[in-house]
């Protein structure tokens, strides 16, 4: 007989859809472990994302985007434990990622002494800052992501290593930053956690490209709102600047071809950002 699997803090899973109905149930599928799973699905959503995440999910929310910092605030406010996973759809958690996330929790569950049926009572306590969670706790853990892009694992330039703040506690968290990139702030210790968080990211080069058209706009919108402003400096040495970057510092030609592809689209990105940027203030001073 196997012994008995040791307590751990509760976690709800996170996520964001829109038209992503086989992404998001492969993603599913890799956290059906979780206590919680909640889903908010874009309103613009065409295709069955809803109706798979409403067959997996726990908790499914359809809204109009409101940006990616906000969605992400949205979903996490609708979980109702501590622990919270941000996971994308187009992300897989590898089986020994989740193994060290289970571990971690259990770790947590230790420390605070609480039974699992006093977990809610912790919470609380946690959220006033009376239990263990404060001083020297983890609060949160990120995670290193490895991207498959044009056939092969990426192992450096920009997209390797990508660790990234995904498992906090909400109650000593809050997002910060600009959209399209926003991310999670923690009042506390913050460790790493071994395994990988699978990325499937870009079907091929076009979808890359699509999105780089996306993402560029929603950032040259951020900064637009900002109040920032660009001029010839920007686009003349920024996005060599994120070449040399990604292909010869950070050493994006180890990954071959594939390399050198992401390379120059990482240096596009950041020019279109700057254009439409340049785009958008000229347009809104024409009288």
């Amino acid at each position: 007989m196997s012994e008995a699997a040791p307590a751990r803090e509760p976690v709800s899973v996170c996520l964001l859809a829109c038209d992503e109905e086989q992404e998001l149930e492969r993603a599913l599928a890799s956290v059906a472990w979780a206590d919680e799973i909640v889903v908010v699905v874009d309103a613009k959503s065409r295709d069955g994302s809803e109706a798979v995440a409403r067959r997996l999910a726990s908790r499914v929310e359809r809204r109009a985007y409101a940006g990616d910092v906000e969605q992400k605030r949205f979903a996490v406010s609708l979980a109702k434990h501590d622990w919270a996973f941000i996971l994308d759809p187009d992300e897989v958690v590898t089986p020994a990622l989740a193994e060290a996330m289970r571990e971690a929790l259990a770790r947590c569950a230790r420390e605070t002494g609480l039974p699992v049926g006093d977990r809610g009572r912790g919470e609380a306590a946690r959220a006033n800052g009376t239990a263990s969670a404060g001083g020297d706790a983890i609060v949160a853990y990120e995670i290193n992501r490895a991207t498959w892009h044009l056939g092969r694992w990426i192992r450096h330039g920009d997209f390797y290593p990508d660790w990234k703040l995904r498992l906090f506690r909400r109650s000593r968290a809050r997002f910060v930053g600009r959209d399209p990139h926003g991310r999670v702030e923690v009042d506390g210790r913050v460790a790493r956690l071994a395994g990988e968080l699978e990325h499937y990211s870009y079907r091929d080069l076009a979808d890359q490209i699509a999105r780089i058209q996306f993402f560029s706009g929603e950032a040259a919108a951020a900064l637009a709102r900002e109040g920032a402003r660009v001029g010839v400096r920007e686009l003349l040495f920024h996005p060599p600047a994120r070449f040399l970057r990604s292909y010869v510092l950070r050493r994006g030609f180890l990954d071959g071809m594939p390399g050198f592809v992401i390379a120059v689209a990482s240096a596009f990105y950041v020019f279109l950002k700057y254009a439409k940027l340049w785009e958008r203030t000229r347009v809104s001073s024409r009288p």
